[in-house]
Parts: structure tokens; C-alpha cells; sequence
């Protein structure tokens, strides 16, 4: 049989320049670090290793999922496959950063796609499709297409027996993909229903009647004496994390909740726009869905999602077997305990090493409870981290961290988020960030002692300083 090891890159590459340019920095990298190796073979179309079972890197970067072979064995050891694995692993780490899945079966790590995704990937490298320019791309992040464009492609509004209505999949969504990018039929201010209902009378006389008939289209859980104000309370968004003003939108208010999304949704204040993003893969027929609620055990989300939304949710988690939703409860109250306990800012200065290992443990139960480690909360707990890192004066931990904290907002809120670029920054220079040193230098350390040549488990340990 063997063991295998490689790397995976997640999400994959899309169409856009930025992603052109990097996979040709790497290409060239692995060019000019092979130039007199006997075993690398420049084809029309990809790299080619002769070692092992001969990894593959395409020059179409967009297709690429993986890069391995069988590292055990008699033909391995004399063709020093598993030499090229780490080389060229620690050059696709040097520029794309956490992106880079690295795995070993030696240590029972597996790669993140399946062999029969990756097998057809490399098969579509024998064909030559082409960068597409980045503004006619389909790429994930960057897409900018109008929402009606985007809906007609990848998903529609459907009704769904005992749910109303809700957007359904047309076709495979690769994680990270845009589905959605929408402005607000309306906006307005939180304030009680007496004094909401005469400004959005107002607002919406003013619109066009396409737009008034989106806004009435839409679903309301609050009838009676207020029937503008239901609408905006069961279907308004907030326009930013903690904003005092929430929006409708013509489409996106038809994406349904659930307590483990697919998708996730975020104001992007550049855009003033709201966007929906795949935050794992989406199967065709398969629901989009979005989170309304803000965390905790089952007997307190579903509560909250009736009084705020008036609906009793149903979704998979909530309709686990006892036992299984059990264990999903207390998941959830050790991700809002640890979220507490990093928090603490006189903890962080006295007992940074501790509250560091918080931040691991709440990104492994954050994996164990969503079945992914692309949440939006995985994002804040490597930010948790980063901070952690950087107010002791750890500059090479603090990139890593904040790299892997611009990685997940990428898939979650794509390259051109305020958020996004923002992490990018810091995982480029973390001193930057005004809380650089600012308790101590305990952990001082400085830019180029990343230690790229660690892998797996070793380089987990440095990271999270356990020797």
C-alpha cells in the first residue's frame, strides 16, 4: 500500500490576477530550484517530477488540488520523491501561506479532497483552458457579477415543503465561491415598530415599484398592526458586525438559517453591499443557508431565533438524536467559555501561554462542532491569537496567525473585504498592528524565523509553543 504525502491547496486557486501572479511566482520558484535536477521534466502544460509516483504541478493553477506521491517504499527511497515533497511544500507555504494543507499518512493526516477530485484535476491538465481576464472570471472572491447574473448560474430561489421558500444549489459551489452580492432594497435604523412603520412607509413610497414589490414579496413573522416593520424584524440583516442599521435585500433575504451553515454572509463596507459566500462545498439540490443566531447550546439559540426572527428552528443540528445534541451543547458552551476566557485582557498579559492554548482548543472544538475549520469564528480565534503573539512581541507567530486569519476571510468574505485586506496586512508586517509590543518582549522574535522547514505536528508545536 504505502503512505502517501503531499499538500492540498484550500480553497483552490481562482482565475483572478492575484492568484496568477502567485502561481507563477511558485512555478518559477520550482523552476529555478530544479534547474539542474535530471528528474524534473518542464512539459507544455505542467512540471513533472520522475520520483516516485511522479507529482504534477500545472501550469493552470486554478485546476491544481494536490501535490503528493507514495513517500515509503523501494522506488521513493531511490528516486528521493519524499526530498522534492518538503521542497516544494515549503515553497508553496513561502506564498500562499496556511492555504497550503500539508499531510502525511505517517501520522495518520489525510488530504482535504477526495483521490477521485483529484485524479480528474489532474487529468484536466493534458487540456489548455487559460486565465481567464479577472473581470469576465468566474473566480470565487472576486467576482463582482451582478446578483442577478450570479443567481441564474449557481442557485435559485425554490419552495421547500414546511420551510416557505429558501435558495437552492443549480450546480456544485466550490468553498469559497461568491453565490450572492446584493444591495439593500431598503435600510433603516433599529427602533421599536410604532416609530419604524411610518419611515419605512415613507422609504418605500419613494422606491420604484419593482423595489417595492421585492420588499412586499418578502416573508413576515410578525403580522398585525405593523406589517413594514414585521418584514424588516424576520428578514433584515445587520450592515456590519454590531451596526445599529440593518438591511433587506431582494434575494439574499430568502437564504434560510441553520445552527451548522454552509454559507456565510457579510457586509462589505467597500461595496457597500451585502455578499454570500460557500464556506465548504455545495452540492447541487443542496439548500444555501446562512447563521441568524449568536451561538450557545440548543436551549438558548431556539428561544432567541423565535422571539428575533419567530420562527422554531429545524435544521440538522437541532434535530439531532438527544444524545448527539448533547454533545453538540456542550461543544457550543466550551466555544462561548474559551471565547470568554481569551477575552480576558489581564489573562493575556499575565498568562499569555495559557490563553494562547485557549486559542487552540476553541479552533479544534470549533472544528469538531462545524465539521470544518472555515468558519468566520475560526477568522477571530487566530485574530485572538494574533494579538496574543504580537502584545509580546512575537513577530513570526504573529504572521502565521494572522495569515490563517486572512485565509478563512477570504473564504468567507472574499479578497476585496475591508476585513480581509486588513488581516492580509498584518500577516505581511505585524507591527503594524498599534498593540505590537506594547505589554512586553518576552516572546520577542522577527521576520524570516518562521520556520518553513517544519511540517505537520513539529511546526503546530512551535506555533503554539509547545516543545
Amino acid at each position: 500500500m504505502g503512505i502517501d504525502a503531499g499538500f492540498d491547496m484550500v480553497p483552490q486557486l481562482s482565475r483572478t490576477d492575484t492568484d496568477y501572479k502567485a502561481w507563477n511566482l511558485l512555478i518559477n520558484m520550482v523552476k529555478e530550484r530544479y534547474k539542474t535536477d535530471k528528474r524534473m521534466e518542464i512539459n507544455s502544460n505542467y512540471i513533472f517530477f520522475n520520483a516516485g509516483e511522479g507529482p504534477i504541478l500545472p501550469f493552470e493553477g486554478f485546476k491544481f488540488m494536490r501535490f503528493s506521491s507514495k513517500v515509503s517504499g523501494s522506488t521513493a527511497t531511490t528516486t528521493g520523491v519524499w526530498d522534492i515533497i518538503r521542497a516544494v511544500t515549503q515553497i508553496a507555504k513561502s506564498i500562499f501561506g496556511s492555504r497550503v494543507r500539508y499531510w502525511s499518512e505517517a501520522f495518520d493526516h489525510y488530504g482535504y479532497y477526495k483521490w477521485d477530485e483529484v485524479h480528474a484535476s489532474i487529468k484536466s491538465y493534458d487540456k489548455v483552458d487559460g486565465w481567464a481576464a479577472p473581470e469576465t472570471s468566474a473566480s470565487p472572491s472576486a467576482n463582482l457579477a451582478s446578483s442577478e447574473q450570479i443567481r441564474s448560474s449557481l442557485c435559485e430561489v425554490q419552495s421547500i415543503p414546511g420551510r416557505g421558500k429558501g435558495l437552492i444549489a443549480l450546480r456544485k459551489i466550490t468553498m469559497g465561491t461568491r453565490v450572492l452580492i446584493e444591495k439593500p432594497i431598503l435600510q433603516t435604523r433599529n427602533a421599536p415598530p410604532a416609530s419604524l412603520e411610518p419611515i419605512i412607509a415613507r422609504d418605500l413610497k419613494s422606491l420604484p415599484k419593482a423595489k417595492q414589490r421585492q420588499f412586499l414579496s418578502l416573508h413576515n413573522n410578525f403580522p398585525g398592526k405593523y406589517p413594514f416593520s414585521g418584514i424588516m424584524r424576520t428578514n433584515a440583516l445587520p450592515c456590519g458586525s454590531g451596526a445599529t442599521v440593518g438591511a433587506v435585500y431582494p434575494t439574499i433575504c430568502f437564504i434560510n438559517h441553520s445552527c451548522r451553515a454552509n454559507a456565510h454572509n457579510s457586509w462589505n463596507e467597500a461595496l457597500e453591499q451585502e455578499t454570500i459566500h460557500a464556506i465548504r462545498d455545495i452540492k447541487p439540490g443542496e439548500e444555501i443557508t446562512i447563521s441568524y443566531d449568536h451561538g450557545g447550546p440548543s436551549s438558548h439559540r431556539k428561544p432567541w431565533l423565535k422571539e428575533k426572527f419567530g420562527f422554531c428552528c429545524d435544521c440538522v443540528v437541532c434535530r439531532l438524536p438527544r444524545v448527539e445534541l448533547e454533545k453538540s451543547d456542550k461543544r457550543r458552551k466550551q466555544i462561548q467559555q474559551l471565547d470568554q476566557d481569551i477575552g480576558d485582557p489581564v489573562r493575556m498579559m499575565s498568562s499569555p501561554s495559557a490563553s494562547l492554548l485557549d486559542c487552540r482548543s476553541l479552533l479544534q472544538v470549533l472544528k469538531e462542532e462545524f465539521e470544518e475549520d472555515t468558519s468566520i469564528l475560526g477568522a477571530r480565534a487566530n485574530y485572538d491569537a494574533f494579538q496574543i503573539a504580537i502584545v509580546h512581541g512575537d513577530w513570526a507567530r504573529g504572521a502565521v496567525f494572522a495569515d490563517r486569519a486572512y485565509q478563512i476571510r477570504l473564504i468567507c468574505e472574499g479578497e476585496d473585504s475591508v476585513d480581509t485586506k486588513r488581516m492580509q496586512r498584518f500577516a505581511e508586517d505585524p507591527k503594524i498592528h498599534s498593540s505590537f509590543g506594547v505589554h512586553s518582549m518576552r516572546w520577542k522574535t522577527k521576520k524570516g524565523q518562521v520556520p518553513r522547514e517544519l511540517m505537520g505536528d513539529e511546526f503546530e508545536n512551535w506555533l503554539w509553543q509547545q516543545r
